[in-house]
């Protein structure tokens, strides 16, 4: 039982230390910019609301490509189609992409 409980409280530490969000960026990440070409539609409620957005990445290892992602946003401030956003990810995975810049509730 005692065993259980410290393995508990040891992954729980590993998350928290890790972040709520699976891990940091690394410190070399790439900055770019993603162009949104795809945005799902704004909820009539306000406050933080879930977002899934499509669009070109572009970066300088990355001459463009098509990525999406789902994030909390916050609804008085939706994305819409043709803004474009900062984003960083870590060399070579532009799939990771992360928006550096504020705007996004939780990302």
């Amino acid at each position: 039982m005692l065993a259980i409980m410290v393995a508990a409280l040891a992954g729980m530490l590993v998350l928290v230390f890790r972040g709520r969000r699976g891990g940091r960026l690394p410190t070399d990440a790439e900055i770019g910019s993603l162009y949104l070409t795809g945005v799902s539609p704004r909820p009539e409620a306000m406050g933080e609301q879930f977002v899934t957005v499509t669009g070109n990445l572009s970066g300088p290892s990355e001459p463009g490509k098509v990525v999406y992602g789902r994030m909390v946003w916050d609804a008085a401030y939706w994305p819409s189609v043709g803004d474009t956003l900062t984003v960083a990810y870590p060399p070579g995975k532009p799939d990771r992409w992360r928006i550096v810049e504020p705007g996004a509730g939780g990302q």
